[in-house]
């Protein structure tokens, strides 16, 4: 992540928001299209992300095509390795009933988040998704239907990706411009076409097996995964339907800005 401007401090130590830096789109200009025959010429191979931890706080290593894809399409997962700044973001499938908590904690911390959300999520929890965008969080897209994107035609990501993008628009006013492949799986040509589509890809360089439900009950494990693995730049994912991110949150920050310090 070479941009600066795109992060937002929130505090001295301890950024957890990527803000908007795509230049705003005219009101109306919510469909976008852009013929499929411009990315035949690109790899479909599905890549799934994946990091390499680092020992002693160090950044991870994402993999050189990894690396290669994301920086050539300006796409997001690591910030500066010389800054004291991380990231916290939110993958927002479904609701499991502790999101309401998840933003009270972040609001008594004074802290802002991006949560990526679904097409299920925006047609069920819409006061929740208002509450989010009302506490200055950031909503992303996550599409429609979870659909992993190099398993499907460029028509079906335009719809499964515009879709979203232009519900979101129409209940609440609100454009996004932060995308995030359902299940960490791409390829060259989905990227390539999200950026199309005005979207800036967001991975990540920290996450844990938080999203399993028959997985809770491990707090401590959770505490160790996320605090023995915080880097400077840290894009940390976890997933709104873990009771056990819920009940560590405040914890977890109040430590980091403690490490971050």
């Amino acid at each position: 992540m070479k941009k600066k401007s795109i992060f937002m401090q929130i505090t001295a130590f301890f950024v957890v928001a990527i803000v908007l830096f795509v230049c705003i789109s005219s009101k109306n200009d919510v469909v976008r299209t852009s013929s499929s025959d411009s990315y035949s010429g690109l790899s479909n191979k599905k890549i799934g992300w994946g990091i390499k931890r680092s020992d002693n706080h160090e950044q991870p290593d994402v993999g050189s095509e990894n690396k290669r894809i994301m920086d050539k399409y300006n796409g997001l997962y690591l910030g500066n390795t010389e800054k004291k700044y991380v990231y916290l973001t939110f993958d927002a499938g479904y609701e499991a009933g502790y999101t309401e908590q998840l933003l009270e904690t972040l609001r008594n911390n004074n802290v802002k988040a991006t949560f990526f959300i679904t097409g299920h999520y925006l047609n069920t929890q819409p006061d929740l998704i208002k509450k989010m965008i009302d506490d200055g969080n950031i909503v992303g897209n996550h599409t429609v239907n979870h659909k992993v994107m190099p398993d499907i035609s460029i028509d079906e990501i335009n719809k499964d990706v515009m879709g979203l993008h232009k519900a979101m628009y129409e209940k609440f006013g609100y454009e996004m411009k932060y995308s995030r492949p359902p299940k960490g799986e791409f390829s060259e040509r989905t990227i390539s076409y999200t950026n199309s589509l005005g979207y800036t890809t967001v991975m990540w360089s920290l996450a844990y097996d938080d999203w399993d439900e028959k997985k809770q009950g491990r707090e401590e494990y959770a505490k160790e995964k996320i605090l023995n693995n915080i880097h400077n730049g840290a894009i940390i994912l976890l997933h709104s339907n873990s009771k056990d991110n819920c009940n560590i949150l405040d914890y977890v920050i109040k430590e980091i800005k403690n490490q971050r310090l």
